[in-house]
């Protein structure tokens, strides 16, 4: 362990000592037990001292804003731009991750820059950005970072958007998406098989913090699943997904079915064919779902969202790109009444597709 890693490292809550020399993270449901010096399977965490400790804490990948529609969000403040960014590690190990290069980096140097959470909302509001989004690797993982930053965000008035799988403990699950406004949730696939034999996980939690978010929770959250050909594309797992999804969740749960693109240790498989997509999202709507949509490819009447009680187009999506807007102040169908789940405004924003680097900068005394 360097300096330098010592001096970004902070004290963390969720652990607690399973023999004299071992202690055991309780963040997620790995449940990894560390000695003192020795990292878990995220990486960004370890025992020192005697505690585990956050090695990440103020140190990013980079940062970058994006359309909300990029995170994928189609019914959380449509058009506006957030300021994502994310840092090292995870604590799933999909072999199919798009990420891999942040997620599954074993080099601290990944994290370039630095920044507090005071530096991002203040970097956010300077850009006009209506929220700030933990993404490229699961939030979950810098628990304490994401929670400061959205403290300081909310004190600017800038809402704060979760990108997770999911997988998380309970406890620091309630304590987590208590300073979030919006996430989308990977559903990875909907077998166990998958999620162990692919993911190095489990589905079951992720069904929990699905339910927990639906139940217990305002967060306005939206699901995606990465279709890949052969592993979790099947007529039969999608219907199994989508009716659970109906049952448990309702109906007006956003999903977004995703194209995969060969990566990192799934290198063998093709891409995801577009009709792939077509198929499954036609299904989740046959299983009774309002609002599903296509991802990473371009599909217009996918991407789009349409009025479940009169069929007409509301919002137009060319990729990220707005056009048609049919929703009025209230989050209600110009046409019919409909309302139409989610957090809308009278306007939607006007960011387009732009995808734009920025370095923070400290904000000044008094700022």
């Amino acid at each position: 362990m360097t300096n330098q890693q010592t001096a970004d490292s902070v004290p963390t809550r969720w652990w607690h000592r399973i023999s004299e020399n071992k202690i055991q993270c309780d963040l997620c449901p790995r449940f990894c037990h560390l000695s003192d010096g020795q990292r878990g399977l995220c990486f960004v965490r370890g025992a020192e001292d005697g505690e585990v400790r956050l090695y990440s804490y103020g140190r990013s990948s980079g940062f970058c804003i994006d359309p909300i529609e990029k995170k994928p969000l189609n019914h959380f403040l449509p058009g506006t731009p957030v300021l994502s960014f994310g840092t090292a590690g995870c604590n799933l190990a999909c072999k199919f991750c798009q990420n891999w290069d942040m997620s599954k980096s074993r080099e601290m140097d990944t994290l370039s820059q630095r920044a507090t959470p005071e530096m991002i909302a203040h970097s956010a509001a300077n850009h006009h950005c209506r929220s700030i989004a933990f993404t490229y690797n699961d939030p979950v993982i810098f628990h304490e970072y994401a929670i400061d930053c959205a403290i300081a965000a909310r004190e600017q008035g800038i809402k704060s958007v979760a990108v997770s799988a999911g997988y998380v403990c309970p406890e620091p699950r309630a304590e987590f998406y208590k300073h979030m406004d919006a996430a989308n949730i990977d559903l990875k696939a909907f077998t166990e098989r998958f999620y162990q034999r692919i993911c190095g996980g489990s589905l079951a939690p992720i069904l929990e913090t699905l339910e927990y978010l639906r139940n217990d929770t305002q967060v306005w959250f939206e699901l995606t699943t990465l279709l890949i050909p052969g592993e979790n594309d099947s007529d039969a797992e999608i219907k199994e997904m989508t009716r659970w999804i109906h049952d448990h969740l309702g109906k007006d749960t956003p999903l977004h079915f995703s194209a995969f693109h060969p990566d990192w240790k799934m290198r063998d498989k093709p891409p995801t064919p577009p009709a792939t997509l077509t198929r499954a999202r036609k299904i989740a709507m046959e299983e009774g779902l309002a609002f599903v949509y296509t991802g990473n490819v371009h599909d217009p009447e996918g991407g789009s969202t349409w009025c479940p009680g009169c069929g007409s187009l509301l919002i137009e999506r060319d990729w990220y790109r707005l056009g048609h807007w049919s929703i009025d102040s209230d989050g209600c169908c110009n046409r019919c009444g409909t309302r139409i789940p989610g957090v809308f405004e009278a306007k939607p924003g006007n960011w387009g597709s732009r995808r734009e680097p920025i370095r923070l900068v400290q904000p000044q005394s008094g700022a």
